[in-house]
């Protein structure tokens, strides 16, 4: 099981493997409701190295991000959940809109991002890249997404008439 850590301790976390040569692999996101398309994405991330690192953004960013009604989880528990995944060896949570910052600070060996964004639209991708890493996009699955899941919840809510 994975822990959740504060920006200081992922620095130092992350310090440690590369002193012993193990390949970190960052990816982030809301991960809002967790589901199979979730866990799917973030299994075949961390095959991509010796260590996942996931960066959720707080309550804040959320909302500037999806908008009033988000999250509907609190990102503590988001981040708990997350730690609790077999494939995830460490989270942290961020504040700002992007990670771009926290990117350029772990500076990850692998950066990973859903194939629904092109290559250029991946922050940090350029701090990867010019450090010897390497960025790479896992294909969308179609269906298994939170904003989907949210609106069949309500469409099941207002058709029962609740």
């Amino acid at each position: 099981m994975g822990e959740v850590l504060d920006r200081a301790a992922i620095l130092a976390w992350r310090e440690g493997l590369r002193r012993t040569g193990h390949r970190l692999v960052f990816t982030n996101g809301c991960f809002d409701l967790l589901h199979r398309g979730h866990v799917e994405y973030l299994a075949e991330a961390r095959a991509m190295g010796d260590a996942l690192v996931v960066a959720v953004n707080d309550d804040d960013s959320v909302r500037r991000l999806k908008g009033p009604g988000r999250p509907l989880v609190p990102a503590v528990d988001r981040a708990q959940v997350l730690a609790a995944l077999q494939v995830v060896d460490r989270v942290v949570l961020f504040a700002e809109d992007t990670p771009a910052e926290l990117i350029a600070e772990l500076l990850p060996d692998v950066l990973v991002k859903g194939g629904d964004y092109q290559l250029a639209e991946i922050v940090g991708r350029d701090v990867v890249e010019a450090a010897g890493g390497q960025v790479r996009r896992i294909p969308f699955r179609p269906g298994y997404s939170t904003s989907e899941l949210i609106a069949r919840l309500r469409a099941l809510d207002h058709a029962e008439g609740l």
